[in-house]
């Protein structure tokens, strides 16, 4: 899956969306993010006799859907690197879609997009104005190149998918043979809210780190693999130079 790869305390949550059960499907809004929506993605919904044999069937099928997410994650974020200041005024106007959590038992900050995806904010439409000021005055870096090398395997069972030590094990295997500056994991499945969010990186923890990681004239490459897994979408980043 994803990269093309043969398999796919430290960040163990420094991803932006703190929790997968916070990632719902949502409808793209069309070149809101510097990319057409290409794919017409809408919710996929499972049929309530045989669930299990019908979220096998959904979760491969989304596979096969989602096989060039790298690809596509790469084209948006070389996009970005080659024109940051560009990029500052998407992010900018997307500060319309932060609406502020309502209910009772939460009291952060959701950025919502038509409704069907919620994601955690730190600072909210703070981080935004703080993004879009940093980018629009960098200047252009060169592109990243794919590197199946450097891309972590994915999981294949529920123990290492919910092991909080995997990334970290996997990637320090790959460094054995290659160099890895910087990696992290990401649980949104389209580029270009993934690619706004990692920008933005309003994280509660290691902020700016997946910013800096993207925007890093001196990186060289990049690994991506992705994968859904029991329902949830899961992709892992890696960077070198």
């Amino acid at each position: 899956m994803g990269c093309q790869c043969n398999t796919q305390k430290d960040e163990h949550n420094d991803e932006i969306t703190k929790n997968p059960d916070n990632i719902d499907d949502l409808e793209q809004k069309d070149e809101i993010f510097g990319m057409e929506n290409q794919d017409g993605l809408n919710p996929d919904y499972l049929i309530e006799d045989n669930k299990l044999h019908t979220q096998n069937n959904n979760e491969e099928d989304k596979n096969a859907k989602y096989a060039n997410y790298p690809e596509k994650m790469l084209e948006l974020i070389n996009r970005i690197r080659a024109n940051p200041s560009s990029y500052s005024e998407i992010i900018f106007s997307s500060i319309n879609n932060i609406i502020i959590n309502q209910t009772n038992d939460e009291t952060k900050p959701k950025i919502i997009y038509k409704n069907k995806v919620k994601v955690a904010l730190s600072k909210g439409e703070q981080a935004f104005h703080e993004a879009a000021e940093i980018l629009k005055n960098m200047k252009s870096m060169p592109p990243l190149e794919l590197k199946e090398e450097i891309c972590v395997p994915l999981p294949e069972s529920e123990e290492e998918l919910r092991n909080n030590n995997y990334l970290k094990n996997k990637v320090k295997i790959i460094r054995q043979k290659n160099n890895i500056d910087v990696y992290f994991k990401d649980l949104i499945k389209l580029p270009e809210v993934s690619a706004l969010l990692m920008i933005v990186d309003d994280s509660e923890k290691n902020p700016g780190k997946k910013r800096n990681a993207l925007l890093n004239k001196e990186f060289k490459y990049i690994g991506i693999s992705n994968k859904f897994f029991e329902g949830k979408f899961l992709a892992y980043f890696t960077f070198s130079k």
